[in-house]
Order: structure tokens, then sequence, then C-alpha cells
């Protein structure tokens, strides 16, 4: 009874010490085993500058969410680092790869590894995430080890030793087994803030040796083939049926175009260009020469406190895309009026970059490929309004699989646009008015008469 008694005095007391040193954050220690998971030895937890984070500390909401998304991340990492006891990690690749963008050109790349062995593919392939919560998803992302070795984009020729190794394993269809060593554990630093995207824990290569994977023959071709272009590879690709997260990541890795001219492209960019040239392209080669829808259509989706919309109008290609953040949404965390925004391109498409970013370009890929398999063309307007429920940013993968599922969704047709316009109305929690106002398309639909409209 003593010893149980001493024991029950132990815990209470270690648990003491942890929420002394761990001030900002004592709120979640509530048990001996809780508080071991934080111990400062061995961990590094900050919030990022600015963050509402700090004063929140997860237990007051400030962001309005209904789960503190910076816990959500923080709990899935502190699984990842079970499995990490020291500089040596096996595990099977999805196959993942990740480039990265700070100092470009000298950038860090490498192989993305989880702690695991078997079948990890789905670890990284969003186009298998759709209907999955958002504990599963940042699950996928933290549990990959991002392990990193410095390598000039404009160089290929240099650090041979895993920058062979790595594009052996993009090539692969199936799953990659690979044993690492670092220069030290991989990285326990935790940023507790709502706004990042989950990551993984990362460290650098020291050693790494490669299995044998399935090389993708599509995949394969396209990188033997030293006259190939870039675009052209993308578009073989694509239209072979292989996923668009496959095209990214082997063109991230320089992979493709005539042999000269190769290049790394960090992930991030990796992934816009990947949507923005097989988008152009369909829209170019598949859909302008196509006829015109005879009605007017909408689409829509729901999916972890996102609202999609979709509306066609019977008119030659044009397309739009607009976005609607409420307050204490990841990009409205601090206003307390809705923010609405977007972009759009005409018949003759655009040639600056959107000003909101890599979702513009995954969304319109999922329109074009509808549009094409459709064998029709029409003015384009997707929506897409973002609750407080949606706890924090996944990537642009969300926007290009939610469009692409609700076009697989029922239909719903209407004889004029302002019929279309009082449906969608009664969809959205914001008013009609605040998206026709913050819309090009829709306003010149409105008030811009076409000779049809006489006869």
């Amino acid at each position: 009874m003593a010893g149980k008694k001493l024991k029950s005095l132990r815990s209470r007391k270690f648990v003491k010490t942890v929420k002394k040193q761990l001030p900002w954050i004592s709120h979640m220690i509530t048990d001996e085993a809780a508080a071991r998971e934080f111990n400062l030895t061995q961990m590094n937890i900050e919030p990022r500058k600015g963050s509402l984070c700090l004063a929140c500390r997860g237990g007051r909401r400030l962001c309005g969410k209904p789960r503190c998304p910076a816990l959500v991340k923080l709990y899935s990492l502190l699984k990842v680092r079970k499995r990490m006891h020291s500089d040596q990690l096996a595990g099977s690749s999805p196959p993942g790869i990740f480039v990265g963008r700070r100092g470009y050109p000298h950038v860090y790349a490498g192989p993305l590894v989880p702690p695991m062995l078997g079948e990890t593919s789905h670890y990284d392939a969003p186009e298998e995430w759709l209907g999955r919560s958002v504990d599963e998803i940042v699950g996928f992302r933290t549990n990959l080890i991002r392990s990193k070795f410095r390598v000039n984009v404009t160089d290929l020729s240099e650090n041979n030793r895993f920058l062979n190794r790595t594009l052996e394993m993009a090539l692969s269809s199936t799953p990659v087994d690979a044993e690492l060593t670092f220069q030290k554990k991989p990285s326990d630093r935790i940023f507790l803030d709502g706004t990042m995207q989950p990551m993984g824990p990362s460290a650098i290569l020291k050693k790494m040796n490669v299995g044998s994977g399935n090389t993708d023959r599509r995949i394969e071709k396209a990188y033997r083939d030293h006259d190939l272009k870039a675009e052209q590879a993308l578009l073989n690709l694509y239209l072979s049926d292989v996923p668009v997260s496959k095209i990214q990541r082997v063109f991230s890795v320089g992979a493709f175009g005539v042999k000269q001219q190769r290049r790394m492209v960090p992930t991030r960019w990796s992934i816009t260009a990947v949507d923005s040239t097989i988008s152009r392209r369909l829209i170019e080669d598949q859909v302008k020469d196509n006829t015109i829808i005879n009605e007017y259509r909408v689409y829509e989706y729901n999916y972890l406190g996102n609202r999609f919309v979709v509306l066609l109008l019977p008119h030659n290609w044009s397309y739009e895309w607009m976005e609607a953040w409420y307050p204490g949404t990841s990009w409205n965390p601090h206003s307390r009026s809705i923010a609405v925004g977007g972009d759009w391109e005409g018949y003759r498409g655009r040639t600056k970059y959107a000003s909101i970013g890599g979702c513009y370009y995954a969304v319109r890929l999922a329109v074009a490929e509808f549009l094409a398999a459709e064998h029709r063309q029409a003015r384009v307007i997707a929506m897409r309004e973002i609750h407080p429920s949606f706890l924090l940013p996944l990537g642009v993968w969300i926007n290009r699989e939610c469009i692409r599922e609700a076009f697989h969704q029922n239909e719903r047709k209407f004889n004029s646009l302002h019929e279309s316009l009082a449906y969608i109305g009664s969809r959205f929690t914001i008013h009609m008015d605040d998206w026709i106002e913050a819309s090009t398309l829709l306003k010149d639909s409105i008030h811009q008469k076409r000779i049809i409209d006489y006869v």
C-alpha cells in the first residue's frame, strides 16, 4: 500500500515539474504518461511568431475552431516520435520525395520514409484521401520522415550518391524499402500553429541503402527519352492514366525534359506546374473546339468544413475560382468579416500567375478534364466556402479532388442564370450578392447581353 502511495506521489511530482517547465501547454498535462510525452530534453516545442497559439494555449479556442489544429498535429507527431529511437530508420517509402525551396537553387531534397515496412503507398497518394478524417490525413503527412541532402537544382551531377537513389525511388510504382542513417536523430522541433500544413520530422542524410522497386514503365519511358520536352512528357503520362500526384513527384526530381535542360523543382512549385501545364493543354486541345452546353448546371460537394459549388454556363470557355474564408479560418484568422477572393481567365487564358495561388490551377485541372471527357465547353465559375470547422490547411490537392468528386455527384440543371444563382444562394451561408460582388465572370454574365438574348 505504501509502495502504491509513493508511486502516486512521484507521478504527481513529475507532472507538476513538467507543468512548471512547460507553462504554456500545462493545461494538457493531466497524468504522468501524458507528461512524459513532453520531455523537454528530447523535444523543442514553440509557437510560431505572431501565432494565436501563444495566447490561446489550445484551450480558449481563439481561432474559433471546434478543435485545436495545433494539438491535432502535435498528437500525430508524438505517435511518430515513439517509433524513432535513434539516428537510423528502416521503412518503406510510398514512394515519396520532397524538394524544398528555401535557398533556391541550393535546396534540401530527399525521400520521404515512414518508420514502418510494408504497404505504405497511401501515405503519399492524395487521390486516395478524399473521405478520410483530418486526423488520418495529418497522420499520413506526419508519419513521413523527411530525409535531406543538399543539392543544386541546376547541376544534378552534384551529390550523385543520394540523388541517383532518390530518382530510382521516384520511378517506382510500388513502395520501396530503404535503410537510412542520419547525421543525428530526426528533429523533434514542433511549431504549434494552426495555419501551417502538417509535416513530419526531418534529418540530414548520412547514408542511404535502397531496395529494388517496380519501375513504372510509363514513367521510365518518359525519363529515358532525352529529346522529349517536359510539357509533352507530363501530358503523355496524364493521358496514360498516371495519377497526377505521381507525375508531380517525378517532375520534382528532374526526371523529364530535354537532357541538358533537366532541373529539380521544389515540390510546392512542381505541384502547381503540373496542374497548370496539363490543364492548359487540355483546354487548348480538348475543350475549346467543343460544342457549348445548352443549359445552366450546378455541381456541389461538402467535405471537412468546406462547401464546393461549380456553376457551368452556356458560354465559350472562361474560368473563375473563388474562395470565401470565414473569420477564424487559416487565411482569415483575425478579421471579424468574411474574406472573399479569387481570380479568373477568359477564352485566351492568362499570362500571369493567379493571385489566389496554386489552388486556382488544381481546380482548373479538375474542370478541364471533366469538360474534355464530356466533349463540351462552358463558362465555369467554381466557388469554395471555408468554415471554421476546417481545422488546418491540408494542401491544394483537397480542391482538385473535391471538385472532381463534385462532378461525380448528381447535377442540377436550370433554364436561366437567375434560377441557378437562386439555388446556389440556398446552398451557401454567404449571401449570393457577396459572391457576385467579388466575381468578374458572374457580373459579366448578369450584365453583359449576348445576341442570342434578343432572338
